[in-house]
């Protein structure tokens, strides 16, 4: 999971992107970066490990000079968190100066290494997958040059190619040094992906690409429609807006997890409100819960904050039982389900939550949280309850039972860490130490997100193991439990 955004404007884009980078953070805080270009071609870059706030100082901004840019928050995946050169964006000089930002996961980078190396004679500094990307882009479009300009037709014949060798999920910006800002989106439009644009006072237009609609509405930008799956987006630096379906067979398919967890409550992704979702999970996770939970053991109704709190509120309403805030949260301290390792969750969860015992002591209390990863946060929050009065602690998750790796762009890569994996719901209400646990069902999450839209699917390999894309082997997943960090 990471946030990118890609402008090309009338006049300075610098600032507009800082701007944009501000509300993706919460998809990403390991490390963040911007490149900008100026008419002429000469590309400007700066990223840094940290937060937006803490990696651009006045020196960075003025240094970024040029009316093309792109930006990108980082959340690791692939490579190592640590690792201040596997920040995004990445560059390579030729053709001409290209520089890619990239949101999602590779799932054939072995294959994709090898044939850089010996068939594209191709160099990797990193182990990052967006390296890869951004080289496997660089040699389809040396190819598909045949004359001295670049024109759109020849871009699109890369991109192209790159679906053809690529397999994953990527939502992708590259600046292409004198020509302009392309965006795609691999065919099963996996990674969300947003076009918006607004008329400047000389009448050209400018265009934004991101990853979430709420950039365009703070920009004052006309949302104009999604990224299609497969779909090639290129905007010359006239403000021209040329696009090609690049992919054989489409289909839209997008995260589920997003709508549970990742993307923020005021965002519409795929034509889908991001809010008005999660109050439906809340709908039906009730249902669940009246299922399996005797009514006289909920006395209130809390949610984990923030995300979870649609769904709380709609939980409390359904059962007729009153819905209180009993955790008081931090906001200087970052999401703890991407921070980095084990032990650093851990010892965020107190640091950004403290409960307030007056709202606990001698109730029989409902918590509703987005989701259940590892169960780290989980036991601590119950465990905070507990020594905050608490009579009894149900937990409910507005999501299913995490049981697969996500190997589509989110930190879910082995099994052992998922504390759903090979337990029954009993044993995981043991390990987390509440009295009761419930999950949303797999189907009831599906309706509630589709609900209302065009959408026919949705990726939740994580919940059922299966994984759109193909080519996700019981080899692969162990592969990827041995190389990532835990």
């Amino acid at each position: 999971m990471c946030g990118i955004v890609g402008m090309v404007g009338r006049g300075p884009v610098n600032q507009e992107i800082y701007d944009s980078l501000l509300l993706l953070q919460h998809r990403g805080q390991d490390s963040t970066g911007m490149s900008t270009a100026e008419r002429s071609g000469t590309v400007h870059m700066h990223k840094a490990r940290g937060q937006v706030r803490e990696a651009f100082r006045t020196r960075d901004m003025r240094a970024l000079l040029g009316e093309i840019g792109l930006g990108h928050v980082r959340y690791a995946t692939k490579g190592t968190a640590s690792n201040e050169e596997e920040a995004q964006p990445f560059y390579v000089n030729a053709p001409y100066g290209l520089v890619l930002v990239h949101n999602g996961n590779l799932t054939n980078t072995r294959e994709l290494t090898a044939e850089l190396f010996h068939k594209d004679r191709r160099h990797l500094n990193t182990s990052s997958d967006t390296e890869l990307l951004v080289n496997v882009l660089a040699n389809e479009l040396q190819t598909s040059i045949s004359g001295l300009e670049l024109d759109p037709e020849q871009v699109f014949q890369a991109v192209t190619r790159v679906h053809e060798r690529v397999e994953g999920s990527y939502a992708a910006i590259a600046l292409i040094a004198g020509y302009g800002l392309l965006a795609f989106r691999d065919p099963f439009g996996i990674r969300p992906l947003i076009l918006g644009t607004r008329k400047h006072d000389d009448g050209h237009y400018e265009w934004v690409v991101t990853s979430e609609s709420l950039v365009l509405e703070n920009g004052e930008f006309e949302i104009v429609r999604d990224v299609d799956p497969g779909e090639a987006v290129f905007i010359d630096l006239e403000g021209n807006l040329h696009t090609k379906q690049c992919a054989k067979n489409p289909q839209l398919v997008p995260c589920s997890f997003e709508y549970v967890y990742l993307a923020r409550p005021d965002s519409v992704m795929n034509g889908i409100a991001v809010y008005e979702a999660r109050l439906r999970m809340g709908e039906r996770l009730a249902d669940t819960i009246a299922r399996h939970t005797p009514r006289e053991a909920i006395d209130v109704v809390m949610p984990i904050p923030d995300s979870s709190r649609p769904a709380a509120m709609q939980v409390a309403r359904k059962l007729g039982v009153e819905y209180r805030e009993g955790f008081y949260k931090n906001r200087y301290v970052g999401r703890t389900f991407i921070m980095p390792g084990q032990a650093a969750r851990k010892r965020s969860v107190r640091q950004k939550l403290n409960a307030m015992s007056s709202e606990f002591k001698g109730k029989n209390v409902l918590l509703i949280d987005d989701s259940i990863v590892r169960g780290t946060t989980s036991k601590e929050i119950i465990q905070m309850a507990r020594d905050a009065g608490a009579k009894t602690v149900t937990f409910a998750s507005a999501a299913p039972p995490v049981r697969y790796p996500h190997v589509y762009g989110i930190n879910m890569p082995s099994r052992h860490e998922l504390v759903a994996h090979g337990r029954t719901i009993p044993e995981i209400a043991q390990e987390l130490g509440a009295d009761f646990v419930v999950y949303q069902e797999v189907e009831d999450l599906k309706a509630a997100i589709l609900e209302g839209s065009d959408l026919e699917d949705l990726d939740m390999s994580c919940f059922d193991g299966r994984y759109i894309t193909g080519a996700v082997t019981d080899e692969y997943l162990a592969w990827v439990e041995g190389s990532q960090e835990s």
